[in-house]
């Protein structure tokens, strides 16, 4: 018996000649994240300090101090796709332990350093101004490889669950230490910025903590039959329009009109959908039909300790000239998405192999991605 796509993966095959026809379907999530030094357009003095204290905790941190933890922080997930002017584009997801939160409004800092690349001079102290600083300057472009500061309030997490952040950064490929440093804001009554009354107590000092991740990001620029991250999803929606540039940065698996829910963890139900996304890098072209010639392969295998067997197959998914819109041009920098939207009521309880097969049948090239995943009864 072959697994046989259904209805919803219609949506999933339209979705397919969409995006691939977005030049850079990539450049809308990665245009928010070009590696300038960033901050909000306005920040009044209390945010300031919010945000000097947070950086300060980062240059503790990245100078070898050790971390206070006093706000528990996890990296939970990063992706490697394809973006603009050679970079690769890095979303990735934090949680923060489950109730560590008072408020749900946070300092977040980000800042990407290449490993190797010499200490950054602090910046001058309070007070202090270099000799040909000019009232109304413009800041100076960031030092490092990525920097970002801003302000949200995080959503509301279920019961027991923590509260997720996510974001992304694009960089040149290489490896690289990440810090993020996360601190609560203070109550909207001491937000302002204004003293104490006379006598009265402070404002009491939101938590912070700080995380350190080590990445080495991959180079998808050159000529080489590769692709992306492989992306479990735990939904696959089409948006009516394109998100505006502050909703696309917090919505950082958003592409064009494609918006992914990551799973965090690879376990799906009975009832569930096995959900995957990935792109397609350095096909060759047929010079007859001037498109590239893909076929891809979904088979499972059924794990059992050390062992596995074959469970089955869907049938093979082809990208070509009898698939792909007639404008695609991979010139042009359309690109070539690999979609699967599959049921899981076939399967039975237990782990799984998927094993992605993906064949370029021009260049006669053919290289495979393997995910692991988990169906449960509910």
């Amino acid at each position: 018996m072959r697994l046989v796509f259904t209805a919803r993966l219609a949506i999933v095959g339209a979705l397919v000649a969409a995006v691939a026809l977005i030049l850079g379907s990539v450049t809308a999530a990665a245009t928010a994240v070009q590696g300038e030094k960033k901050q909000p357009a306005k920040m009044e003095q209390a945010q300031r300090m919010e945000a000097q204290s947070l950086i300060t905790l980062v240059d503790d941190v990245a100078s070898g101090k050790a971390p206070a933890d006093s706000l528990p922080v996890k990296w939970e997930q990063n992706h490697f796709i394809r973006a603009l002017a050679d970079k690769t584009y890095v979303p990735f997801t934090l949680a923060i332990e489950p109730g560590a939160l008072t408020t749900p409004g946070v300092a977040v800092y980000l800042r990407v350093v290449a490993k190797g690349s010499p200490a950054v001079a602090p910046p001058p102290a309070q007070g202090e101004k270099k000799k040909d600083d000019k009232k109304g300057a413009a800041e100076p472009p960031s030092q490092y490889a990525f920097e970002d500061l801003f302000f949200v309030d995080l959503p509301a997490a279920a019961a027991g669950q923590p509260q997720r952040l996510r974001r992304a950064f694009a960089v040149a490929p290489g490896d690289y230490d990440v810090y993020i440093g996360v601190k609560e804001r203070p109550a909207a009554g001491a937000a302002a910025g204004a003293p104490p009354a006379a006598g009265a107590p402070a404002a009491p000092a939101g938590k912070g903590g700080v995380i350190k991740q080590s990445l080495s990001v991959p180079n998808f620029s050159g000529r080489e039959f590769t692709t992306s991250s492989v992306i479990l999803a735990q939904s696959v929606d089409v948006l009516q329009t394109p998100l505006s540039s502050e909703s696309q940065a917090e919505n950082p698996y958003t592409f064009g009109q494609m918006k992914l829910e990551p799973a965090i963890e690879p376990r799906f139900t009975k009832k569930g959908t096995l959900s995957v996304v990935m792109w397609i890098y350095g096909a060759k072209v047929d010079d007859s039909t001037k498109k590239p010639d893909i076929s891809m392969d979904f088979k499972f295998y059924q794990k059992s300790g050390d062992k596995e067997t074959y469970f089955n197959k869907t049938e093979p998914q082809l990208l070509n000239a009898q698939t792909l819109p007639p404008q695609f041009d991979l010139a042009a920098g359309h690109q070539l998405l690999g979609t699967l939207e599959l049921p899981l009521a076939s399967f039975p309880e237990g782990d799984f192999r998927l094993e992605i097969e993906v064949q370029d049948k021009v260049a006669t090239q053919k290289l495979t991605r393997d995910v692991n995943f988990t169906v449960a009864a509910q």
